[in-house]
């Protein structure tokens, strides 16, 4: 093991045993990072004369605040005032998202202009990757020309016609999918189920050539005051999609959604986050801005055994001392 701590990669939420490749480079490809690992003899992608071990991916945030159901962005995007979406914009960045969630709410009259809007405003002020979330592949796409950097498609159901839409675009534009564990039917009560539609969905995603780093699998959450015995089949479906290909697609969930209409929302969706790390969550659509949500997912990390040398615990109690 190098004697030197690997604490630069804090803010890129990476874990590494030994440093690999130059820094900006990392930071510029976000989260896309190529699959391979580089050997001792690669020494083209090394910096500092270190060795690369291995790079992981651990838990990271969608910001989930930029959406027309709330009162404040959709008053902005009826006005096309860009004031309160690039201040959220800017203060999930600082918060540490890894994407940032678009959504023009189902109130707006003509979706296609209010999600082109929200991409170029957003992007004047942050040059994080966007989440485009609509039920409309319109209006996805025209989002998905203007983003400078590739985004991630929320979402599509394991549903031929609409798997054959949604894979297409990605492929167009190098874009990440999430794919949605429902089909016709609607939303399976128990985990096997969910595990075949995400089955669909791998094979879908690779018939079009798509990677499984850029496969989101979502076994969607609903609440708990409603829908309470979906939680153990949401966490079982979890573990099971690391066995779906190799590699692995990733795993996400809206996270709020546990918390919808309960009271004390921020104690369900934080105490729901460990749990799903300690099931494999790759991802999640979640309120980043929420102090005690980042503190639990830094601990259950260093449980999991995620973070060896405590540096994203310890960034994580800084910011709250």
């Amino acid at each position: 093991m190098s004697k030197y701590k690997p604490a630069i990669l804090v803010y890129l939420g990476l874990k590494c045993t030994e440093v690999c490749r130059p820094i900006r480079q990392i930071k510029k490809e976000g989260s896309h990072l190529p699959e391979k690992r580089m050997s001792r003899q690669d020494n083209k992608y090394l910096f500092t004369g270190l060795p690369v071990k291995e790079v992981h991916f651990f838990m990271f945030i969608i910001g989930e605040r930029i959406n027309g159901m709330c009162k404040d962005i959709a008053d902005a995007i009826r006005a096309r005032d860009p004031r309160p979406v690039q201040k959220w914009a800017r203060r999930q960045e600082i918060c540490g998202a890894r994407y940032l969630d678009l959504s023009t709410g189902p109130l707006v009259k003509d979706q296609v202009k209010a999600m082109c809007w929200l991409v170029e405003i957003t992007q004047e002020v942050t040059d994080l990757p966007l989440c485009l979330d609509s039920t409309s592949f319109d209006v996805i796409e025209a989002g998905l020309e203007l983003c400078k950097r590739p985004a991630m498609i929320n979402a599509v159901p394991a549903e031929w016609p609409k798997m054959e839409r949604v894979f297409t675009m990605a492929k167009r534009y190098n874009a990440a999918v999430i794919g949605l564990a429902m089909n016709e039917q609607g939303i399976p009560q128990d985990a096997d189920t969910r595990v075949a539609l995400f089955m669909e969905l791998v094979a879908a995603a690779s018939s079009y050539g798509i990677p499984m780093v850029k496969l989101y699998l979502d076994p969607l959450v609903l609440p708990c005051n409603v829908g309470q015995a979906h939680g153990p089949e949401v966490l079982l479906a979890l573990r099971q999609v690391k066995l779906l290909a190799d590699p692995a697609p990733r795993t996400v969930i809206g996270l709020s959604n546990i918390s919808q209409g309960a009271k004390n929302r921020t104690l369900i969706n934080k105490t729901f986050a460990a749990m799903a790390i300690a099931n494999g969550l790759d991802a999640a659509i979640a309120d980043v801005c929420d102090a005690e949500l980042l503190e639990t997912i830094a601990t259950a990390r260093i449980i999991m055994n995620l973070d060896p040398y405590c540096d994203n615990y310890i960034d994580a109690y800084r910011k709250t001392v």
